[in-house]
């Protein structure tokens, strides 16, 4: 199977477009992609806080370093046992009312991590706002594959992703500031933490609920020529695709070796990003800075990340081209890991770490493109969720390793070599991703 897009139009040129696709899509995007883009920031950084109240709370509540990278890891081990039957569900009962769910739940679960007082606390909640969190991410790559033609997928994919380093890049000097409220009220700094960045969840679950449509043909909203014209598109793409699992349904995506192949893709593209969003707090406080200080500086890298997520999606949506996109970007992350642990340099540690971070963002939107193409036909909202289920687990593993390694040498550098090695398996995956999907083409047309 083809590892990239269908191509732009009329030489790749976005901007030749008729008057109707042209309203359509901004009305499409306009409508939908704010707010799940502001969602998914809000849901990431009740995700990865736990790094900031780590400043002040692993002392409070006795954790060392392996056990906050346990406990902040089995965030990601609910989330993978969770993340394919809550994509099944979501599947089922529409996109509107199962993310609002999720939204909900997991702003709950969020404010009551200020309730931890030790060790096992820490554990249990955590594993649970996986639980609660499970199925929003491939829920929503699925619920855009039912909303956008494939030529704005990679760019729009790109700017729902800015959420990861937005959540970071916003919330990293909010948090740093909000431990310095510590005392007030009785509470701790990292409990007025935990409380104040869960409510933007808990309002955000209304406005899904609200803003949200299931599919095309229910949207009111659209004038009737706009939605046939959308409708007609989405179907004749879905006719053109080449229906991988055409013959396949959810449970056999779990043996699928195209879930595996991509999955093991996904471990190694995001393991630099979830040991960079939990663990970086802790790297800078090391410079010897203060709380806020730390905040701001650790901003710095998430800024590069945006920056870089929104104009190489573009660009990829503009070339059509998918697969080169996403593999300079992991060797890009690769490289600024591997640079960062041999100098001893706060300075040249924060540039390599801004590098690292091109790669690690600039990679989402033409590597999820990637993905979503991969998988067709009725079982693609199980491939994806599986895919992405078992590639999360790189937040489990990778950040538990960092804290052991933490604790057995006293430094951050073989964590980071770590995650450079990991960001470099995941290019050399994704060079060989066209060749592979070839060969199950192949293999899945073959004559009985």
């Amino acid at each position: 199977m083809s590892t990239t897009a269908t191509a732009p139009p009329r030489g790749g040129v976005l901007d030749d477009l008729s008057e109707l696709e042209r309203t359509t899509m901004r009305h499409v995007i306009g409508r939908f992609l704010p707010l799940l883009m502001i969602a998914y920031v809000s849901s990431f950084l009740d995700r990865v806080n736990a790094g900031f109240a780590a400043l002040t709370a692993n002392r409070d509540l006795g954790l060392s370093a392996t056990a906050y990278g346990w406990g902040a890891g089995l965030f990601f081990v609910g989330y993978f046992l969770f993340e394919f039957p809550s994509n099944i569900i979501l599947e089922r009962v529409g996109a509107r009312l199962w993310l609002a769910r999720i939204m909900l739940t997991l702003g709950l679960l969020a404010a009551a991590m200020a309730l931890v007082t030790g060790p096992l606390s820490f554990y249990t909640l955590r594993f649970l706002l996986g639980i609660a969190e499970a199925g929003f991410f491939p829920g929503v790559i699925l619920f855009l594959t039912y909303w956008l033609p494939q030529r704005y997928r990679a760019r729009c994919i790109g700017i729902f992703m800015l959420g990861v380093p937005v959540s970071s890049l916003v919330g990293s000097p909010i948090s740093g500031l909000l431990l310095g409220l510590d005392g007030m009220l009785g509470f701790k700094g990292w409990q007025w933490l935990y409380m104040l960045e869960a409510l933007p969840s808990i309002v955000l679950a209304g406005l899904c609920w609200w803003l949200l449509t299931d599919q095309p043909a229910k949207a009111d909203w659209l004038a009737p020529a706009q939605r046939e014209w959308l409708i007609a598109t989405l179907a004749a793409e879905r006719r053109q695709a080449r229906q991988v699992h055409a013959r396949e349904g959810y449970l056999r995506s779990l043996i699928n070796r195209r879930v595996l192949y991509y999955a093991a893709i996904y471990f190694n593209v995001t393991a630099a990003s979830y040991g960079l969003s939990l663990w970086l707090p802790q790297i800078v406080k090391s410079f010897g800075v203060s709380n806020v200080q730390t905040g701001l500086i650790a901003a710095i890298p998430f800024a590069f990340g945006s920056v870089a997520m929104l104009w190489w999606g573009r660009h990829s949506d503009r070339s059509g081209e998918r697969l080169w996109h996403a593999a300079a970007c992991a060797f890009t992350a690769a490289i600024g890991l591997g640079a960062c642990m041999l100098t001893p340099s706060p300075t040249l540690q924060m540039v390599f770490i801004s590098i690292a971070a091109v790669g690690i963002f600039g990679i989402k939107g033409p590597f999820l493109t990637l993905l979503a193409n991969a998988f067709r036909g009725p079982g693609a909202a199980g491939g994806i969720a599986m895919a992405t289920a078992i590639g999360n687990l790189s937040g489990f593993l990778p950040p538990f390793a960092m804290g052991w390694i933490r604790d057995a040498t006293g430094s951050f550098s073989l964590g980071l070599l770590l995650l450079a090695v990991l960001a470099a398996m995941g290019g050399i995956h994704i060079l060989f991703s066209a060749g592979f999907d070839d060969r199950q083409e192949a293999l899945h047309h073959e004559p009985a």
